[in-house]
């Protein structure tokens, strides 16, 4: 049985994470931690949890750390930061990291510091660190120590990409032409769970908008999981703009391509449907609309000279 620590299990990430490790048959919960909310059974500030996990929220205080390192795993739950303290730590001790935030998706610290705003503890582990998407780095995650779990857009757009991006290795030509733009919409809850006027009820009811016009954090991430893709250098510019939409969660990518002429040659839906056959997360559905009550979705229309590419999550 895996021993298995989340840590900041308060927010709607560490929700989830508890719900998913509770239903897993090797993984056990031995420790959830949350200064606010010490000694509180989760079931009962989530009562979507009761009769899946009855755990008990801890605070430990100096004794944190100790704690951690008697794991197998742990998950960090917490806001973009927190993680890299204790990360160097844990690994040393033997103890494999997955972090939910942002502090180790991005390879490059000149990246991170300046989409983030913030400087990086532990810069030297940025290289090491895995990029959690198993639909293109699942053998390195079998044996990762630490591991960075892609962020909600970039996950979309990279499996949106993906059988595009191989089909072109392949065929060694450009299948698409230079700009691929990438419009997304968001549910609130991608934006944590604490108070914000701009996410409360009267201003995302019956509103919709765009935000981040001028660059959004998640773009060098796209870029960094399509350069992983690539076996020569990819020349096309990516435009990507982020929309607020309302509804609670729940994310639309919907990727735009012109394909060139040796692209409009391509059976797409084919192309897709082989890439994602054996995986278990993705489904590539015949040409129907989808919405985003699903798991992970693509649906490829392409018409005459372009494609375009609708990657959903739940």
């Amino acid at each position: 049985m895996i021993s298995a620590a989340i840590v900041g299990g308060t927010g709607y990430t560490g929700i989830e994470l508890i719900r998913l490790l509770s239903a897993h048959p090797e993984v056990s919960i031995d420790l959830l931690t949350s200064r606010s909310e010490a000694g509180t059974r989760a079931d009962e500030i989530f009562p979507s949890l009761r009769g899946i996990s009855d755990i008990v929220f801890s605070d430990l205080g100096d004794n944190t750390l100790g704690a951690l390192q008697k794991c197998d795993v742990v998950f960090f739950a917490t806001p973009h930061g927190v993680a890299m303290k204790q990360a160097e730590a844990l690994t040393q001790a033997g103890v494999k990291v997955i972090d939910l935030a942002a502090d180790f998706r991005l390879q490059s610290l000149t990246e991170f510091e300046h989409w983030y705003k913030q400087s990086h503890t532990c810069p030297e582990l940025l290289k090491t660190a895995v990029y959690g998407l198993p639909e293109i780095n699942r053998d390195k995650l079998a044996s990762a120590l630490l591991v960075g779990n892609p962020g909600c857009y970039p996950t979309t757009a990279i499996l949106g990409l993906k059988p595009v991006i191989e089909a072109q290795n392949e065929q060694a030509e450009r299948l698409v032409e230079s700009r691929i733009v990438i419009d997304a919409k968001s549910g609130v809850s991608g934006a944590g769970r604490q108070a914000s006027l701009a996410l409360n009820y009267a201003e995302t009811t019956d509103n919709f908008k765009a935000y981040s016009v001028e660059g959004h954090r998640h773009l060098p991430e796209i870029e960094q999981g399509v350069a992983q893709l690539l076996d020569s250098q990819f020349t096309h510019r990516i435009r990507f703009l982020p929309h607020l939409v309302p509804m609670i969660r729940g994310m639309l990518s919907s990727i735009h391509m012109e394909l060139t002429d040796a692209g409009a040659a391509i059976d797409w839906q084919q192309v897709f449907e082989d890439s994602y056959a054996s995986e278990g997360f993705v489904d590539v559905m015949p040409k129907v609309f989808i919405q985003t009550r699903a798991v992970c979705v693509l649906v490829i229309v392409y018409v005459s000279q372009y494609i375009k590419t609708t990657s959903v999550l739940s």
